[in-house]
């Protein structure tokens, strides 16, 4: 299993998917570790998965409430809410 290094390093250079998948063993093997739901959040984030990507940055905030995951979730909360759907249907 690679280290949170090496999954952050994957997911900027795009292997979101995979990157979905080995943060997934990570966090089920690594319960408390806030960074990883952070990263998790993240890749769904990237994915456009916004409902797990507010889920695990839930998680990372309860764990550890100074970190960034609040901004995160803050951030993707303004843009879910700036989002005009009605745009599409011109």
């Amino acid at each position: 299993m690679k280290e949170l290094s090496e999954l952050k390093e994957a997911l900027h250079e795009g292997n979101v998917a995979d990157v979905v998948s080995q943060l997934e063993s990570y966090v089920s093997l690594h319960k408390d570790s806030a960074e990883a739901y952070f990263l998790l959040g993240n890749a769904y984030r990237k994915m456009e998965n916004w409902e797990m990507a507010l889920n695990n940055y839930q998680i990372a905030m309860d764990m550890d409430p100074e970190g960034p995951a609040s901004l995160a979730y803050n951030a993707t909360i303004e843009v879910l809410e700036f989002f005009n759907k009605d745009m599409f249907n011109q």
